[in-house]
């Protein structure tokens, strides 16, 4: 798998929040916050270790090999820094739609999920 995005921001909610929310983005007593588009589908936890990693399945039918890494650490303001981590499998793909895939997971996560916390 090659690396073809990745990005790091902060989110108010502690990571053991931030962490509950990637693992179940559809909570019943949580805002919604995933979003999806018409030719996205929700995805699998492929792998989960409370409350550090976690692995996502793609979220687009177009490129189902594909996985996203999230990386949550502690920050300074007693929040997460979170990182995303987009992995490629086989060949990238074009500029435009690794410039697509980014957007939309900087969409759902540093605008969406932060907007779920109340911020």
């Amino acid at each position: 798998m090659i690396e073809i995005g990745s990005r790091a921001r902060s989110l108010p909610a502690p990571p053991a929040t931030v962490w509950r929310s990637l693992v179940d983005p559809t909570q019943p007593s949580t805002r919604p916050w995933l979003n999806l588009l018409a030719d996205e589908m929700k995805p699998t936890i492929s792998s989960a270790d409370e409350p550090s990693t976690v692995v996502w399945s793609s979220l687009w039918p177009s490129r189902p090999d594909d996985q996203i890494h999230f990386d949550l650490e502690t920050a300074a303001d007693g929040g997460t820094l979170l990182r995303f981590t987009l992995l490629a499998a086989g060949d990238a793909p074009d500029q435009s739609k690794i410039g697509h895939l980014r957007f939309r997971l900087n969409q759902l996560l540093f605008a969406d999920l932060r907007y779920s916390y109340g911020q």
